[in-house]
């Protein structure tokens, strides 16, 4: 399908759950700074916000539940019609010790089938991330197993399921895919399954076009699907899968900056993607067309 045959969707990503430059001078920590994120990143063009909270005090990612309520109250009473997707990512923080790897280092956060899914059923998002990947990954000079078991996976899916959360499949390798595939023919996830390819993170999938076409020609036909890319990667790639008949997602999680040096807001990153959308000859879809798209109900 050509790109002006199509309307593409605009995840804007708001804060995510990784330490940040201290020096940005608004980045999103608090509930209310995070809300009204997303009513920026809405304004700006973005059909679906993708939403981490952070603790207020160390100001790193957390799962505490009340700050996930806080959030999407705060969201769903400004009126928004914008499509709320939660991160299901925190819990899977495995440091293992060097000196005997089958302990875990303090720092380390896994968490139960239970404490993984509170926040979303809490506050029942339209959709929320299954990272369907287990993973050797660094983040700063800090080396980690994202630890997802396919046991746990299977629960999580079922979950969603049965409180009609619709799973975005996080994809950091070609398995992952395949997995997806298999958690689809198990009854797990209803309607067109939801692909995001995450591109650029160290020892996952590598950032260049060759790879977003390989993990394509896996998914099944009735996919619907986007890539990432991080830090400077996120606009080369945005560019690829709006070619290639994805999805695009950016904002602050996966890049503070609009060039070298000059910090952005994510107003202003999906402002540009956009952009970059209309240059190439698409569409941007709104938050009904994008339900119409992931197979979502409308409000």
């Amino acid at each position: 399908m050509n790109v002006g045959d199509r309307k593409t969707i605009i995840t804007c990503a708001v804060t995510g759950n990784a330490p940040f430059n201290a020096n940005h001078p608004c980045f999103p920590v608090t509930p209310a700074e995070i809300a009204a994120a997303v009513l920026e990143a809405r304004a700006a063009g973005a059909a679906v916000a993708h939403i981490h909270v952070r603790d207020s005090q160390t100001r790193l990612g957390c799962r505490d539940i009340g700050l996930f309520k806080e959030v999407c109250d705060r969201v769903r009473d400004a009126g928004s019609d914008v499509i709320i997707n939660l991160t299901c990512g925190i819990g899977g923080f495995f440091l293992p010790d060097p000196d005997n790897e089958g302990q875990a280092l303090p720092g380390s956060d896994i968490a139960s089938v239970d404490e993984r899914m509170a926040h979303i059923e809490l506050c029942r998002p339209d959709m929320a991330s299954l990272d369907i990947s287990t993973s050797n990954q660094v983040e700063g000079k800090e080396e980690f197993v994202y630890l997802n078991t396919t046991r746990t996976l299977r629960a999580l899916a079922a979950r969603f399921k049965a409180i009609g959360v619709k799973p975005e499949l996080e994809v950091f390798g070609p398995g992952d895919i395949m997995f997806g595939k298999a958690m689809a023919a198990e009854g797990l996830i209803d309607g067109p399954p939801v692909y995001q390819f995450v591109m650029g993170v160290a020892w996952c999938l590598p950032n260049d076009v060759d790879t977003i076409v390989y993990l394509k020609r896996q998914l099944p036909e009735d996919a619907v699907w986007g890539a990432l890319g991080i830090g400077r990667y996120e606009f080369p790639i945005a560019a690829q899968s709006v070619l290639l008949g994805g999805n695009v997602r950016v904002g602050l999680e996966d890049n503070l900056y609009l060039r070298k040096g000059v910090f952005a807001t994510n107003g202003q990153l999906v402002e540009r993607a956009c952009a970059l959308i209309d240059n190439l000859g698409g569409s941007v879809a709104s938050p009904s067309d994008a339900r119409a798209i992931l197979g979502l109900p409308q409000p």
